[in-house]
């Protein structure tokens, strides 16, 4: 059964779009027909993240300036081919197979301009949000999508609201630290019961959890004679905190912790973000995203 799914989060910094891209590559690679859609429209990075500068945008179908078929840019090269080809085309409403997987996009319009312009006033915000909702049942019903999946703006704002509001699946973000938890849940206990209450479920993902910068243990946990914890020792109280961190979280919040990422300094830090999953698979950021798709299509059920 086609699925929306929104990643979404408190504040800005948690990795959500990377998780959001990483994961439509990967539903896609698996067979899966996906359309990732930028509506992080107060700070969209989707097209700085692909490289990609369309004719038309996310913007444009919202205002009723185009229409679907011409926002939508079909990158399943990436897929393929694990490189970027910009040579973008649009997706056949005729098209119907989903035997082999396909990754379309859909950008949001950085300038400042056209970011005001979806604020608008009372009675274009409604009609901005019928486009919304007229786009996402035209990519299910026109264009066969199996995963209809957008990254958000943090917080509670105008456009992360209407896109929790066309949910089927809502992962909520975060890291570890305490704003980060406090933040996450006065907005459960704030808003997410409304979307819930109408089928939408909800799920939390840890990210940047302590762990992976720390070499994996060799040996049984030990204390030196100085009284300094070991390596192995310190791996062993990090995932402790962490089963810690997710059973607290899980029981204040009421929403599941369906993955714990840890933190990948070396995709963290890297001048580029890149597909991870595409482009070094036995990565274990790689393989905490395999098991995180198989978990969602489980709960998905």
């Amino acid at each position: 059964m086609p699925k929306s799914i929104v990643f979404h989060s408190y504040k800005g910094g948690t990795g959500k779009t990377t998780l959001a891209a990483n994961y439509a590559a990967l539903l896609a690679r698996k067979g899966f027909r996906v359309f990732l859609l930028d509506l992080d429209v107060y700070a969209p990075s989707l097209q700085t993240y692909f490289e990609m500068e369309p004719d038309r945008w996310v913007n444009d179908f919202l205002t009723g300036d185009t229409e679907l078929n011409d926002v939508i840019v079909d990158l399943t090269s990436i897929v393929v081919g694990n490189n970027y080809d910009n040579s973008s085309s649009t997706p056949s409403s005729t098209h119907t197979s989903s035997a082999n997987g396909k990754l379309w996009l859909g950008f949001s319009n950085p300038k400042k301009e056209e970011i005001y312009k979806l604020e608008g006033g009372k009675q274009e915000k409604v009609q901005f949000l019928r486009r919304f909702i007229v786009m996402r049942e035209q990519l299910f019903s026109n264009f066969k999508a199996d995963y209809v999946i957008v990254d958000t703006s943090p917080g509670i704002r105008y456009w992360s609201i209407n896109a929790l509001a066309i949910a089927d699946v809502l992962y909520l973000t975060l890291k570890s630290g305490d704003l980060d938890i406090a933040g996450t849940k006065k907005m459960v206990s704030e808003i997410y019961s409304s979307f819930t209450k109408f089928g939408a479920k909800p799920y939390l993902i840890l990210n940047k959890v302590a762990g992976y910068c720390v070499p994996h243990p060799t040996i049984q946990p030990i204390e030196h004679s100085s009284g300094t914890l070991s390596t192995s020792s310190i791996v062993v109280q990090q995932e402790q905190e962490k089963e810690s961190s997710m059973d607290s979280l899980s029981r204040e919040t009421g929403i599941s912790v369906i993955s714990a990422m840890p933190c990948y300094c070396d995709i963290q830090f890297s001048k580029k973000e890149y597909l991870t999953v595409l482009r070094n698979p036995q990565h274990l950021f790689s393989k905490k995203m395999e098991d995180l798709t198989q978990q969602s299509q489980i709960q998905m059920l």
